[in-house]
């Protein structure tokens, strides 16, 4: 096997695994950049894999082929509601934000293994049958080397996700709703004495960061596992976190390093079919992804400045 034909082989598997890490990173920057910490990630993906999967298994039969699509909406909206309890507990309550993501992680995880317990009467949901697809862009992938990299045997799902990173670079810097999102962050009184109301825009911020870790989950769950069950998010919330702090705090920078821990994860998954890589023992490859996560955690690859009102409380008229 070439170098080419290992790049041809580790590429698309990479993209395919950062698609989720992507948009849930980016949920996670919109969050920050309100001055809301959003520890949370984790929880509210966990929340939107099992409402996707649990909203495909149900109607299937009624929507077909658009079922997955459908389903990332429920996830969404789902996983918008559950965030709304850590927007009032951290903005309206002004309770320590860390602790109030850790208590979404907790929730979202035992409130899901409860209900796939009732509904289903086992650990886990029952596998979905309409799935998204993969295909080979037209035209596109037959552009030699670029083609089978980027464009062969792809998902739609990851091509949304790299447009979401686009969008949000535009929303977050170049429109007015950026603007006082940054206020916000950076300086609320500064954006309250101008007229921002900083309290509804950081609900606005955590609510778009529920709802795109939302479909995150769900797109995890219904393109890699096919099922619900206490391991089908595991620990990848964590990772769109260490993706967002690796980016800096930045839509294009979280894109990137979301693609970096996909790159480790791919490899943890296909690496032993890789004549370069299956010497390595296994269990190397499996920690791989969690090990890169705790170096970018504790800014051994390189530091950042997180916005100046991250995770402060703000009162209005206090000084």
């Amino acid at each position: 096997m070439s170098f080419l034909d290992v790049l041809y082989f580790i590429i698309p598997s990479a993209i395919f695994y950062a698609a989720p890490l992507i948009l849930v990173a980016i949920g996670g920057v919109f969050s920050e950049k309100s001055g809301v910490v959003n520890i949370g990630l984790e929880g509210l993906m966990v929340i939107g894999a099992f409402v996707g999967i649990l909203f495909n298994l149900l109607y299937a039969d009624t929507f077909g082929a658009a079922t997955p699509w459908i389903s990332l909406i429920a996830a969404m909206v789902a996983a918008l509601l559950l965030s709304l309890l850590h927007a009032v507990a951290s903005i309206s309550f002004r309770a320590d934000q860390v602790v109030s993501g850790v208590a979404i992680n907790l929730l979202a995880v035992a409130l899901s293994l409860y209900l796939v317990k009732r509904i289903f009467d086992k650990g886990q949901t029952d596998f979905i049958t309409e799935r998204f697809a993969r295909y080979n862009v037209p035209f596109l992938s037959d552009i030699p080397v670029i083609g089978p990299l980027f464009f062969t045997s792809v998902y739609n799902t990851s091509f949304f996700a790299i447009a979401i990173a686009f969008v949000a670079w535009f929303v977050i810097y170049k429109t007015p709703f950026g603007l006082r999102l940054r206020a916000v962050g950076e300086h609320p009184m500064a954006a309250d004495t101008m007229g921002v109301n900083v309290a509804r825009m950081r609900y606005i911020a955590v609510m778009i960061s529920g709802a795109l870790a939302g479909i995150g989950g769900a797109i995890y769950a219904q393109t890699i596992t096919n099922d619900f069950g206490h391991a089908t998010i595991n620990g990848q919330g964590f990772m769109a976190l260490a993706a967002m702090i690796f980016g800096k705090w930045h839509p294009l920078g979280a894109m990137g390093a979301a693609l970096f821990f996909g790159f480790a994860q791919s490899l943890s998954i296909v690496g032993s079919s890789i004549p370069i890589i299956q010497e390595i023992p296994n269990v190397f490859l499996l920690i791989l992804p969690y090990v890169l996560t705790i170096f970018a955690l504790a800014g051994f690859i390189g530091r950042a400045n997180a916005p100046l009102a991250n995770g402060k409380p703000y009162i209005k008229g206090q000084r």
